[in-house]
């Protein structure tokens, strides 16, 4: 043990040693070996921020529910464009008959979404999203209030001009969000009083753009929004222990029976499920983490002979050394062992000042994508063994030429 501890503290020092003595030859080395850190863990890093930025967006979708709609959100497997188009919208009616035929359901919702003008006094705000909403909406998709309070049963059974605002919708009109409730809008020359702001969720890529909509009770939203024209879908939400495919299963054959469809005739509606579209993602970005990983992999295995390079120079300038050390009885293991430490500490400094880039590269990123990009500690776990990897294999011919030298010919070669 402690034989190894010397050998160990003798190749820190002579690692060291070196750069001191040849900083430019060792700088360039190392840069290749930083390069390829940064290249993967940077490629990951912002990928597998990126996924789960969207994943928790498409979590906030709900869980183990369903989006009943004329459309396929994946595009349909063979059928154009105009083939959905021309099927008939979701009905309001259809939610209540729904409700009663289903066994697996936990509960269902309507929502109509449109886009219109909000005014208060002169300020005026253009194409805001409109959420036309049902009571059950806030069940299947939590709604979290940074002030006031969800729509009532009456105010929904009554279809009152009330509605909920976001934050940035909020800020827009109003100067402030804790301004906001209380305060009245108009949308289509009916006059809405706000009764809650949304909690501000900050940048969406998937799913609803709370920040900046207007949620309003559906029967009052009918009266100013052409339903047919508003894309209307129902989101259905499965029991617990209800598995998707299940809950997709009774509903396709509950949707049939309710449009009357006879066993010859295709469906005219969609089946969308959360989950599938999760496991969408995570397939895409595998394939984006492959191609991103290759690439940096190109980089490293630069970096690599960079370091072997240095590896054999290194061998070559220490041959009387090598020869000293084996003639009062060095083994050839302590020597290829003391090389291959040698080039594994370069590639992990190598590394360190990778990942210090890649660290600068998610502070930069940050704010553009409006999303916290992190390296997580999987990904420095992989930092370290990749550099473990490529010092090994950066080392293992250079140390292997040291341990197998003749102590005479290595003294004679001084």
């Amino acid at each position: 043990m402690r034989k190894t501890l010397n050998i160990l503290q003798n190749s820190v020092r002579l690692t060291f040693q070196e750069l001191r003595v040849n900083k430019l030859r060792t700088a360039l080395s190392l840069t290749g070996v930083a390069f390829g850190i940064f290249c993967i863990i940077g490629v990951l890093a912002t990928v597998n921020s990126l996924e789960r930025n969207i994943q928790n967006e498409v979590s906030s979708l709900g869980s183990n529910t369903i989006y009943i709609d004329k459309w396929e959100y994946s595009g349909g497997p063979d059928k154009p464009f105009w083939k959905f188009r021309a099927r008939p919208v979701m009905k309001y009616e259809e939610m209540d008959l729904i409700k009663v035929r289903s066994e697996l359901l936990d509960d269902i919702s309507f929502l109509v979404r449109a886009s219109g003008n909000i005014s208060h006094n002169d300020d005026l705000m253009q194409n805001a999203s409109v959420y036309g909403i049902v009571e059950s909406q806030i069940k299947i998709q939590p709604i979290s209030f940074y002030q006031g309070r969800y729509i009532s049963s009456a105010e929904f059974e009554s279809g009152s001009a009330v509605g909920l605002i976001g934050y940035d919708n909020a800020e827009k009109l109003f100067g402030s969000a804790d301004r906001a409730l209380g305060k009245i809008f108009e949308i289509k020359g009916k006059k809405v009083t706000i009764i809650g702001v949304i909690k501000k969720e900050g940048k969406n890529f998937i799913g609803f753009d709370y920040d900046n909509c207007v949620m309003l009770p559906y029967k009052f939203c009918k009266q100013i929004v052409r339903i047919e024209y508003a894309n209307p879908v129902l989101i259905a939400k499965g029991k617990d222990k209800v598995t998707p495919s299940a809950l997709m299963d009774e509903l396709k054959g509950v949707m049939r029976q309710i449009r009357r469809l006879s066993p010859t005739q295709e469906d005219n509606f969609s089946l969308n499920s959360v989950e599938a579209f999760s496991k969408a993602i995570t397939g895409l970005f595998s394939t984006v983490n492959i191609v991103g990983g290759l690439i940096g992999i190109i980089s490293l295995i630069v970096g690599m002979f960079g370091i072997a390079n240095i590896m054999f120079v290194t061998v070559k300038e220490r041959t009387s050394v090598i020869g000293l050390k084996k003639a009062i009885g060095a083994k050839s293991g302590s020597i290829l062992f003391e090389f291959l430490l040698e080039a594994t500490i370069l590639c992990l400094m190598g590394g360190a000042i990778g990942l210090t880039m890649v660290y600068i590269l998610t502070l930069i990123l940050s704010g553009p994508l409006q999303f916290p990009v992190y390296v997580s500690l999987p990904l420095l776990i992989s930092t370290v063994i990749i550099c473990l990897v490529v010092g090994i294999l950066a080392g293992i011919f250079p140390a292997s030429r040291a341990a197998k030298m003749d102590p005479v010919v290595a003294i004679r070669s001084k």
